[in-house]
């Protein structure tokens, strides 16, 4: 759903990065549309990529919800995707989250992730995307 609105985005993503830190997570980049958010930082020892993936939506979810009546009914979807990087495509993720706007002006998220999830031989029920 198109839930997040552009005047919250940047508040949204630098608490995201707050999490991250508490986390022991080092946030490279945070982005998104309206209806979701990418995030680029590293995977800390201690933790399982889905109990980070966990944390920030938990607590992110408690956030929003503070930030007025449109948000009150906000939560995440339940899955995630999660993909590594190395260090020689950090840059070029940080664009692609920076120009998120404009590329799914041409490309629906879902399109798109359903091409990201195919070229990387991820199986999947398309009832969960």
């Amino acid at each position: 759903m198109k839930f997040i609105r552009e005047n919250i985005e940047d508040e949204l993503y630098s608490y995201m990065g707050g999490i991250l830190r508490n986390c022991k997570s080092i946030p490279f980049k945070i982005g998104g549309t309206s209806d979701h958010v990418h995030v680029l930082c590293t995977l800390p020892r201690t933790l399982t990529l889905a109990d980070l993936a966990e944390e920030i939506k938990k607590s992110s979810s408690k956030w929003i919800k503070t930030k007025g009546l449109h948000y009150r009914n906000f939560y995440w979807q339940e899955g995630y995707g999660g993909f590594s990087v190395g260090w020689s495509q950090v840059e070029t993720v940080k664009r692609y989250i920076m120009n998120q706007k404009e590329h799914h002006r041409n490309v629906s998220f879902i399109d798109e992730y359903k091409r990201l999830l195919d070229e990387n031989g991820v199986e999947y029920e398309e009832k969960y995307l």
